[in-house]
């Protein structure tokens, strides 16, 4: 194994480990944020929106971070910053109200939209030495590690030590670790861009010297649609609580254990990516449209079913999805491609968050056919892309 490639394992590992303590930290509070909503008196269309606008925020200023980590090139000022931000979790133990948790959580999805651009740019040049793929797979399969942990400590607080107030407590650990881990990686690793010894190979060609390909435009338009569908864990997380379907102190071991499959479902359909390319997303509306029927019915079986697909699903937006821009985005204009693109993500999650908690109110069977149509024009969306996609190489 060459020097460099060497050295980009070793960052895609360090950023692994960054992102571990973080999602021990934001991770475990998501987990129970549905229930932790509904305890303090919030609605089911509340929990939809807050969810909802919560994860737009966490996109949607995607658009301003990327486009500051490319213009400025402050690329780990920027990431640290949105790291730090990450005590808004643990300040969660003093919300008395749904009004005051709920700003707590949009502060924390904002921080994700601070951080995330530049990390995944930086991630980018490394991934370039193992396979885009699997490069992004490595690391959020080490992600996923803390995307277990953290919901497992509020497993044991709702069991045996306090509650919810407890579970948010402890996370001032993690947060703290999450600062002391980036800010030692940044050391070791200023500049990132040099792991990457060829920048602009595989990337589509760009219409202008400073443009994006206009593949670009109808891979959001794709992504947008499948996302637009797919159920958030907030709001099934809450039918399961408000039909009975499984016990309260049962969610986050459930999520915990959708965390899991995400974090070894990425390793293979990371290695799936790089053999068969972007042919691989048309999986993304193939299995959004039957976890939604599972995720809403009564059955506490199908209920299990539907959280394990659910993180089959998340690992392919966390690994693929992130791999694709890498590969069709040259290396100048990758935080800004990342910051569009997760931004028109994010409106996708709200609108479609927003929509099924307020139809949640009425009625399940109009959650579905909303997850339908939009997963056909999905799947149709899908069709021209793909022909796009051809014509573009």
């Amino acid at each position: 194994m060459g020097t460099r490639k060497k050295l980009a394992l070793r960052f895609i590992l360090l950023f692994g480990l960054i992102s571990a303590f973080g999602d021990i930290t934001y991770e475990g509070a998501r987990s129970v944020y549905g229930p932790y909503l509904g305890a303090l008196g919030a609605s089911a269309a509340v929990v939809g929106f807050v969810s909802g606008f919560g994860e737009f925020l966490g996109y949607a200023l995607r658009l301003i971070s990327g486009h500051l980590v490319d213009k400025t090139g402050r690329y780990w000022l920027i990431t640290i910053l949105g790291y730090a931000m990450l005590i808004s979790v643990p300040l969660l133990a003093i919300a008395g109200q749904w009004q005051i948790a709920a700003f707590f959580i949009i502060l924390e999805r904002a921080s994700k939209a601070i951080r995330s651009p530049g990390k995944d740019a930086m991630l980018s040049h490394a991934t370039k030495q193992v396979g885009t793929g699997f490069g992004f797979g490595i690391h959020e399969a080490l992600d996923q590690i803390g995307c277990i942990i953290g919901p497992l400590i509020f497993a044991f607080t709702l069991t045996f030590a306090g509650g919810y107030k407890q579970g948010f407590t402890y996370m001032w650990i993690p947060a703290i670790l999450t600062i002391l881990t980036i800010l030692y990686t940044s050391r070791k690793f200023p500049d990132p861009s040099l792991l990457e010894d060829t920048p602009n190979k595989g990337s589509i060609k760009t219409d202008t010297a400073k443009g994006l390909p206009k593949i670009f435009w109808y891979y959001t338009l794709f992504t947008f649609l499948s996302v637009l569908g797919f159920v958030n864990f907030p709001i099934i997380s809450y039918h399961f609580i408000a039909k009975s379907v499984l016990s309260e102190s049962f969610i986050p071991t459930l999520y915990a254990i959708a965390m899991a499959v995400d974090g070894i479902f990425a390793l293979l359909i990371g290695k799936f990516y790089d053999k068969i390319g972007l042919t691989s997303l048309v999986l993304i509306p193939a299995m959004t449209l039957p976890m939604a029927f599972l995720g809403f019915s009564t059955n506490p079986v199908l209920a299990v079913i539907s959280i394990i697909l659910w993180g089959c699903i998340m690992s392919i937006h966390e690994t693929i999805i992130r791999a694709a821009i890498a590969d069709i985005i040259p290396i100048t204009r990758r935080g800004t491609a990342y910051g569009i693109f997760n931004a028109m993500y994010g409106s996708a999650l709200f609108i479609g968050s927003t929509i099924m908690g307020y139809l949640y109110e009425y009625s399940i069977s109009y959650i579905i056919i909303f997850v339908l149509v939009s997963e056909m024009l999905a799947m149709i969306t899908y069709l021209v892309f793909r022909q796009k996609m051809i014509l573009a190489k």
